[in-house]
């Protein structure tokens, strides 16, 4: 298992110029929650397809056997069953059970897919909770910088959760995560 998500430098643009050229109009920046996956992967994911973020004991995730390895088990939210992932085991990264911890609680994510943006929130949409390491703050991302990296430089866990990544002006990468993609995953019950 990779421990770190990573992109060739020779794909990346060589210089902020090369960044700056690109001239995206400004109704395509959208909000992202910043969020980082243990050990050292900083990824994104779309505001609107979140709820809210979460701080839960450890011992209130319930384990359901016969699940895949990322699947924590399920948690106990609003009164209604949450299922929780390893959102860096599913990806490829070090799973929780395998990382050095001294807390006792878990930062987690609820995602939440609508049949579409006029649904009320109760009537057919899908949740899910993904454990991160820690959430870090909300970035404006213009969504026409955000680019296709080459499937042969990543994990081949990660690519199918993949949008894309993007390079901020200082040089920092940030992966692009679909929450749809990470919903559907889910095994079917």
């Amino acid at each position: 298992m990779s421990d770190s998500l990573s992109i060739r430098n020779s794909l990346l643009p060589s210089t902020i110029d090369e960044i700056n050229r690109v001239s995206p109009s400004d109704k395509a920046s959208e909000q992202f929650l910043r969020f980082h996956l243990f050990p050292n992967t900083n990824a994104l994911l779309p505001i609107q397809q979140l709820t809210e973020v979460l701080t839960i004991s450890r011992d209130q995730i319930v384990p359901i056997f016969q699940m895949p390895p990322w699947v924590m088990g399920v948690y106990n939210w609003r009164g209604e069953i949450l299922w929780m992932v390893d959102l860096g085991h599913l990806v490829g990264l070090t799973p929780w059970h395998q990382q050095p911890m001294s807390a006792s609680e878990y930062t987690a994510i609820v995602l939440q897919t609508r049949a579409n943006s006029t649904t009320p929130t109760n009537v057919n949409s899908q949740m899910l909770g993904i454990v991160v390491n820690r959430v870090e703050d909300i970035e404006w991302c213009n969504t026409d910088w955000i680019q296709s990296p080459p499937s042969s430089t990543l994990t081949p866990e990660l690519t199918p959760f993949l949008r894309g990544y993007w390079l901020k002006p200082n040089g920092e990468m940030l992966f692009v995560i679909d929450g749809k993609a990470i919903i559907a995953a889910m095994p079917k019950l």
